[in-house]
């Protein structure tokens, strides 16, 4: 049996008063279907339903029925429920056609001109994850298939069991305490975060952290330092609040000191973990002399700790945050690529004059993240299950790191060299002299092998013109072996073309 639509209320026009009851419910009806309010399938309520609603007599509503069932506009039966029909007659589609094209007519009337905000001329839209398989060599996403799902919702079933009133009407705006409490235990043990509980913010993502600084901190014309290249969904944000962006190039020991114009500043944007997107770390010596330099200035920095979690080798770095003495730190992260992305939840630390600021701030934006989704990760965190997790994965990524490099060094050298970086998702594969990036990625597209160049995360052609040779990202973290495998013999054939001319 085909599936219905369920049954949906009616909101019937007002009644004119010399207007029959009978005429009122079948043109009422009627319209509907011919507006596509009613769409075929839909179930009508019962006609006790609707003479309890509108204060009508049975036999008037089972009459305007008949008529309409009469000319094809609803089908059914007694016992069975009444339908708005799946075939319409002849002359409704011609209604409807009509009615679309006095819509095409009307739409080619050109609108009041719309008076924007600032920021709505400014932002521009940040595109979302993909939602197709995973393939060689898709960055920035985690193994999403080897999350322990069924853990995940044992605990989540549970907690929604035992759900209280007060967790059902929400949390405040800095979000739900034992996860703060959780959080900063992990930002101290594992990260060297100097913080309490207190100066933790359940963000929905290092996006909104982002977003709530700048309403925050900047106004139009402002000054925004960024490393170049960078991630784009930052300078999405500063672009959007009006500032002026002034890049920060990148050596071998991370973001450098802006030059002069910079020492306006209010606010800089890194990534010392594991630099986006070249995979550089931040030196012990770079970041004391970032610290310094913010404390002379009063720019505040951002520290967005980018796949800070997944270290291969060398020693950990101890984050800028926890080297900081003079309050000049926002941390930012995200659990997103610890466990998969839609659970849209994160964290970011403010220095302790700064949380009130913030919280009504975040109170406005969202009143609060998501509670439930909040209960499940403090009790996964608290009972071990994100520290085995964070294990398991790194040993796993650390493996299809190394069979990268090994396959790219058999098929691919003196074509492509990969960067062996210390730590994250993703790394940055550099081609030979000669050889476009942009060219090589269409190449492996068409056989099936993504490569992201790098030259959409420039901002200064100065600094792209400074590369001798042009790179792409490679991810490997969401890639299997047995894909990775596949992925360098499949780009060995895309990139042979290229090398011969």
């Amino acid at each position: 049996m085909a599936k219905r639509s369920p049954l949906t209320e009616i909101l019937l026009p007002p009644r004119a008063e010399d207007e029959s009851a009978y005429k009122w419910l079948y043109s009422g009806l009627r319209q509907q279907i011919l507006e596509g309010k009613l769409r075929p399938g839909t179930r009508l309520p019962a006609t006790r339903d609707l003479a309890r609603e509108y204060g009508l007599s049975r036999g008037t509503i089972v009459s305007a029925f008949d008529e309409l069932k009469s000319e094809g506009y609803v089908e059914g039966s007694i016992g069975s429920g009444t339908f708005v029909s799946k075939v319409l007659p002849e002359d409704l589609l011609e209604v409807r056609r009509e009615a679309s094209r006095n819509a095409a007519k009307s739409k080619k009337q050109q609108p009041a001109q719309r008076r924007l905000s600032v920021y709505g001329t400014s932002v521009r839209a940040f595109p979302n994850f993909s939602s197709r398989a995973s393939r060689a060599f898709r960055p920035n996403l985690p193994a999403v298939d080897e999350f322990p799902v069924t853990l995940w919702a044992q605990i989540a079933n549970r907690r929604l069991r035992r759900a209280s009133m007060m967790q059902l009407i929400g949390c405040e705006a800095m979000g739900y305490g034992p996860l703060r409490e959780s959080i900063a235990a992990y930002l101290t043990r594992s990260r060297g975060v100097v913080c309490s509980a207190q100066q933790v913010i359940v963000v929905s993502g290092v996006q909104e952290a982002l977003d709530l600084a700048a309403r925050l901190f900047l106004n139009r014309g402002d000054t925004v330092c960024m490393e170049d290249p960078g991630y784009i969904g930052a300078a999405r944000v500063f672009e959007a609040a009006g500032a002026r962006v002034i890049p920060l190039a990148i050596d071998e020991h991370g973001a450098r000191l802006p030059p002069r114009a910079g020492h306006r500043a209010k606010l800089a944007y890194i990534t010392p973990a594991h630099q986006a997107p070249l995979g550089v770390t931040m030196s012990l010596a770079r970041r004391l002399e970032m610290l310094e330099w913010a404390r002379k200035t009063g720019v505040l920095l951002f520290e967005d700790d980018y796949d800070g979690e997944y270290r291969y080798s060398g020693r950990t770095v101890p984050s800028l945050q926890g080297l900081d003495r003079n309050g000049m730190v926002l941390f930012a992260g995200s659990f997103s690529k610890v466990f998969f992305p839609a659970l849209r939840l994160g964290y970011l630390i403010v220095p302790e004059d700064l949380v009130e600021r913030f919280a009504a701030a975040k109170s406005i934006l969202n009143r609060h993240a998501p509670l439930f989704e909040q209960i499940v990760l403090s009790e996964f965190i608290d009972a071990g299950h994100f520290g085995r997790h964070l294990r398991r994965m790194r040993e796993l990524y650390a493996e299809r790191l190394g069979v990268l490099l090994e396959e790219s060094r058999k098929r691919l050298a003196g074509v492509l060299e990969i960067s062996e970086i210390e730590a994250g998702l993703q790394t940055v594969g550099w081609f030979a002299k000669g050889i476009n990036a942009s060219e090589a990625a269409k190449a492996a597209s068409a056989r099936g092998v993504d490569l992201i160049p790098l030259t959409g995360f420039y901002r200064s052609q100065q600094e792209q013109s400074r590369r001798t040779r042009e790179g792409v990202q490679m991810g490997f973290a969401a890639v299997s072996t047995r894909e990775i495998r596949r992925g360098i013999e499949e780009l060995a054939c895309a990139l042979e073309p290229l090398t011969r001319s």
